[in-house]
């Protein structure tokens, strides 16, 4: 029989016991960051998230750690200051994956914005009529360093007149006056530190299986109540249940109002925009960002951003109301307005749609903003105790926004709140606390090429070099994983192993050969996705989760259509074999 008609374990683990303490509903980065705090805490606690980890808002992201020095100009100072302390917090605490990074500003005038920058700030009902001239950023830079003040994890900003800019950026467009340049951070692999997040909470657990004190799944959603308890669909099988919980947790996102509908109760929580992106292969505009994020502002006032990172460039993003009962997609209006943003910087670079390997969107969840302007909805989180006819019983939290920057503490917050309510004493603080990979992580040259040399066992140092790369130090297991039998490069990408694509499905619990393509690699988003690698990736995953034939061609031809639908890649169906 397949194990696409049978449970799995994750799910026969909540079904063997179905009822915690608390019953997470959202496995974005902050329901996941979530569960880990609470189960640090020893809290009995389970998640459920009705696509794959960290596949939705989560998966939108800019791909930024930062502390958001544009919201100084909405008046968010105490977000600013968190998001600062937090972004220097995970360069610390999660080195493998969040690095800082060296950001430009090009600056057009000198004085323009600062007289109405006072009235945005009050009213926040339109963006910046005027462009923001250098006296506005030099002193919102000013204000962005006094909040870094923890034994500089990021240097201070420079200015630099235009002679100065155009020596040490020459692509730059002649028109400019000045530029900015700060630090902040960025996460390379944010699916992958959302695991990690993932794993670091289950292995906090105690007991095995149905008696775990930390449970998780995928491809579960929550359906609605029955019974005083949440009706729970996995939607692999069809399978229903019902689970109970003392507190249920909102953590859906953007969807938050749509989750509590389905639980029996109406909120108007949520107004989340859509931010789309594209991702290029240009060597030309590659070697003009100089390995910087430019940050800046278009001609319409939205604050935008060109960043290298993987060998490509990724452009975005925009700021439009969006339907969260609808799919997100990069529109082709959307993509004109990234060529016109790149155009503004680099005038004589030359970018077209033969360009664009990779495109992605996703709705923010943002509160509910009325008439404010989309760029000045407030980028901070709250949590809404919410109470849901359908569940009497239950304390119901709902999360209102929230951002992949400040996940750790707002997952201490959420759970400090809820452990009270749960009279539990806390007995954890994540703070400073290393996550995943980034535990012992080797920061240096030397101690990269020993830790490397002590983790080989009979590999080539440059297969282990490039697990450290991808893992963190959780490399060591993906190490005991492939010495296990014999390392076996995919024909189609020599840099995966099969043994890899096996451990992701045995240990990451990647159901679909999407969850592989799109967040367990990053083979979709630099465009390396041929028909032989779905087939060879399809057949060892179809070898470790026993599908049919039938489901091996399914599986290839519904990443296919992810691909083409969601982010917009038409993968050649000839194989370059046949080509030869």
């Amino acid at each position: 029989m397949s194990k696409k008609t049978q449970p799995r374990n994750t799910v026969t683990a909540l079904t063997g016991r179905p009822n915690a303490q608390v019953l997470i509903v959202g496995g974005g980065i902050n329901g996941i960051a979530t569960f880990r705090d609470l189960a640090l805490q020893g809290v009995d606690v389970a998640l459920v998230e009705r696509g794959d980890y960290a596949s939705g808002a989560s998966a939108a992201s800019s791909h930024m750690i930062h502390g958001g020095i544009r919201y100084l100009e909405n008046g968010e100072f105490r977000l600013v200051r968190e998001s600062v302390q937090e972004r220097n917090g995970l360069i610390r605490i999660a080195p493998h994956y969040v690095k800082p990074l060296q950001t430009t500003m090009p600056i057009f005038s000198t004085f323009s914005g600062i007289m109405n920058a006072p009235l945005r700030m009050l009213t926040h009902k339109q963006r910046s009529t005027k462009e923001r001239g250098a006296m506005l950023i030099k002193i919102g830079m000013t204000i962005y360093d006094s909040f870094s003040r923890d034994g500089g994890s990021v240097p201070k900003h420079v200015f630099r007149t235009k002679k100065a800019a155009l020596e040490d950026m020459p692509a730059l467009n002649r028109d400019l006056k000045y530029t900015g340049t700060y630090y902040d951070a960025s996460v390379h692999e944010p699916e992958r530190l959302a695991l990690d997040v993932l794993k670091d909470g289950l292995a906090a657990s105690t007991g095995t299986g149905a008696d775990a004190t930390a449970r998780a799944t995928n491809y579960v959603e929550a359906a609605g109540s029955r019974d005083g308890g949440v009706l729970l669909r996995d939607r692999e099988t069809g399978e229903e249940f019902v689970f109970t919980a003392d507190v249920v947790v909102n953590a859906s996102g953007p969807w938050t109002d749509l989750t509590n509908e389905a639980f029996g109760g109406e909120t108007k929580y949520m107004g989340g925009t859509k931010g789309s992106h594209i991702v290029v292969d240009n060597p030309e505009l590659l070697e003009a960002t100089k390995g910087r994020e430019l940050f800046f502002e278009n001609n319409d006032g939205r604050i935008v951003l060109i960043y290298p990172l993987k060998g490509r460039v990724l452009i975005g993003t925009t700021d439009i109301d969006a339907d969260p009962s609808e799919p997100a997609v990069c529109t082709e209006e959307e993509v004109d307005y990234f060529f016109g943003l790149v155009k503004h910087v680099f005038p004589q670079i030359e970018l077209n749609r033969d360009h664009i390997v990779y495109r992605y969107s996703g709705i923010r969840p943002l509160p509910r903003h009325e008439d404010t302007a989309p760029g000045f909805v407030s980028r901070d989180y709250r949590i809404v105790d919410t109470p849901i006819t359908g569940l009497p019983e239950t304390t119901v939290l709902s999360l209102v926004g929230g951002k992949w920057t400040t996940f750790r503490a707002l997952a201490a917050h959420l759970s400090t709140d809820i452990t009270t309510k749960l009279g539990i004493t806390r007995k954890v603080d994540t703070t400073g606390m290393p996550i995943g990979g980034g535990k012992d992580f080797p920061t240096t040259d030397g101690q990269r090429a020993l830790w490397i040399k002590s983790h080989r066992d009979g590999l080539a140092s440059e297969t282990v070099d490039r697990l450290l790369d991808r893992y963190g130090t959780r490399a060591a297991e993906v190490v005991d994983a492939l010495v296990t039998g014999p390392v076996e490069p995919l024909e189609s990408d020599a840099t995966l192993t099969r043994a890899e694509v096996r451990y992701f499905a045995d240990h990451e619990h990647a159901v679909h050969l999407a969850d592989v393509v799109l967040r367990r690699t990053n083979l979709a988003f630099v465009g390396g996705v041929t028909i032989d690698l779905l087939d060879e990736l399809a057949d060892v995953m179809a070898e470790t989760l026993d599908w049919t034939t039938e489901e091996r061609a399914d599986e290839v031809q519904r990443t296919l259509d992810v691909l083409r639908e969601s982010h917009g890649v038409i993968v050649p169906l000839t194989s370059a074999s046949q080509l030869a």
